[in-house]
């Protein structure tokens, strides 16, 4: 690569691939949270909330911006004649329609939605104990101050 085509080369689809992951992770967190604050309060805390919520939550940021992810792959391929994002997007269109963009979305789902899924129950558990944890924390402190108070 670095022979025929430059240093350069190694870097094709960064673009999308930086423009991608922005807009996927604030959908998935942004969903999921939205999703978990709409249920009742007794649902809101269970493993089993988080993870159909998260699968959710994925699979709607990855058929989003899912396209972006096509533009990219297209991108890194050898002797493609696309050099900008939109080039490639217009590109896979004219080539392919609307749905040239969501080839091999798919298995991409298959393979993702249950590592995304997992990541965001993970988080959403870690993210209960850490407020457990703060609030036996205040607990512990409010005790520690009335003991040490003179009567």
């Amino acid at each position: 690569m670095l022979r025929e085509e430059g240093f350069a080369s190694f870097y094709y689809g960064l673009g999308p691939s930086l423009i991608g992951i922005a807009p996927y992770i604030a959908v998935n967190f942004c969903v999921f949270d939205l999703l978990k604050k709409s249920l009742p309060e007794k649902y809101q805390k269970r493993t089993e909330t988080s993870l159909l919520t998260a699968i959710i939550s994925s699979s709607l940021a990855t058929l989003t911006c899912y396209p972006l992810d096509t533009v990219r792959r297209q991108m890194q391929l050898k002797g493609t004649p696309y050099k900008t994002v939109l080039d490639a997007i217009s590109g896979i269109v004219a080539r392919d329609g609307v749905i040239g963009l969501y080839r091999g979305f798919v298995p991409n789902a298959l393979k993702n939605l249950p590592n995304s899924s997992i990541r965001l129950t993970t988080y959403d558990i870690v993210k209960r104990l850490i407020a457990a944890s703060e609030k036996e924390f205040q607990t512990i402190t409010e005790e520690n101050r009335n003991k040490k108070k003179p009567q």
